[in-house]
C-alpha cells in the first residue's frame, strides 16, 4: 500500500498545527516523510514543533504565524507557501476558546470564529484544490466535530461552523473525487486538547474521562482520507451514533444527490 507522500505528494499545509490534534496531525505527517508548513497565530509554539519535527523526522518546514481570523489570512499563508507543491491541506482551526451563550460575547468573537472555521477554510481549499486539481492528486482534510449534527446551549455558532464544514466537504468529495482528489470530513467526540483543558479550567469544570487521543486522531483521519466523504470518530463506517445516519448512508446520500443534479447542470 502506497504511502501518504506517494498518494498526495510532498507537502502539506496543517492549519491550527501549534498544539492538540494539529500537531498530532503534523507529527503523523513528519513521520511519513511529508514536508510541513505549519500554521497557527503563535510563533513560538509552531517554532518548537518545526525544530522538532526537522530533528525527529529529518523534514523540511515552513513555520507561517498567521490569524486565521483575518481577512488576509489564505493570501498570507499562501505567500509562506511560495511555489511549494502542496498535496494536503489539513483545516483544524475550529476550537471554540468562548464558551458562552451567543448573546453574552461580544458579536466580534463569534465573527472571528466564523471567518476562520468557514471563510478561511473555504479560500484555502479553493485555493490549494484548484491546483489538486488540475495534477489529478490531492487531499483535503477538515477536522470538525459530532457538533455538525445539531445545535444546542452554548454551541449556536460552533455547530453551525461545523455542519457548514459537514456539507462543504460532502459537496466538495462528489466534485473532486473523480479527478483524485480525496476529501474527508472527521467529526471529533470531545479530544483531549490543550484548547479544551483551558476552557474546562476556566469554568471549573474537571476534565471528564475516556477523551480521544490526538495522536489516535491524526492516524485514523488519515487512514479514512481515502474513503471520504465522512467519518465519525469512534464508529465504524456503517454505523450510527453521533447521527441517526451512519457515514456510509451519508455517503450514499451524497451520489444520490450528485446524481439528481446532473441532470440539471451536466456533468
Amino acid at each position: 500500500m502506497a504511502g501518504l507522500k506517494d498518494r498526495y505528494g510532498p507537502w502539506a499545509v496543517v492549519a491550527g498545527a501549534s498544539e492538540g490534534t494539529g500537531l498530532a496531525i503534523a507529527r503523523h505527517l513528519a513521520s511519513e516523510g511529508i514536508h510541513c508548513v505549519l500554521v497557527a497565530r503563535r510563533a513560538g509554539p509552531l517554532e518548537a514543533l518545526a525544530a522538532d519535527l526537522r530533528a525527529e523526522f529529518g523534514i523540511e518546514t515552513v513555520v507561517a504565524p498567521v490569524d486565521l481570523s483575518l481577512d488576509e489570512a489564505c493570501e498570507q499563508v499562501a505567500t509562506a507557501v511560495g511555489a511549494r507543491e502542496i498535496g494536503l491541506y489539513v483545516s483544524n482551526a475550529g476550537a471554540d476558546p468562548t464558551g458562552a451563550h451567543f448573546l453574552d460575547a461580544p458579536i466580534d468573537d463569534w465573527v472571528g470564529q466564523i471567518q476562520r472555521g468557514v471563510i478561511t477554510t473555504m479560500r484555502s481549499c479553493h485555493r490549494y484544490g484548484t491546483a489538486m486539481r488540475a495534477r489529478g492528486r490531492g487531499g483535503l482534510l477538515l477536522i470538525g466535530s459530532g457538533g455538525c449534527y445539531g445545535g444546542g446551549a452554548y454551541m449556536s455558532v460552533y455547530s453551525g461552523l461545523k455542519a457548514f464544514g459537514l456539507n462543504f466537504a460532502e459537496g466538495l468529495w462528489a466534485e473532486l473525487s473523480p479527478h483524485g482528489v480525496d476529501v474527508l470530513f472527521m467529526a471529533l467526540s470531545t479530544t483531549d486538547t490543550p484548547a479544551l483543558r483551558k476552557l474546562l479550567a476556566a469554568k471549573g469544570v474537571p476534565l471528564v474521562e475516556g477523551l480521544a487521543d490526538p495522536a489516535d486522531v491524526a492516524a485514523h483521519a488519515f487512514a479514512r482520507l481515502p474513503h471520504g466523504p465522512i467519518t465519525n470518530w469512534g464508529q465504524a463506517d456503517d454505523e450510527p451514533g453521533m447521527s441517526p445516519v451512519s457515514a456510509a448512508a451519508r455517503r450514499q446520500r451524497v451520489l444520490a444527490i450528485g446524481e439528481s443534479t446532473r441532470r440539471i447542470f451536466g456533468s
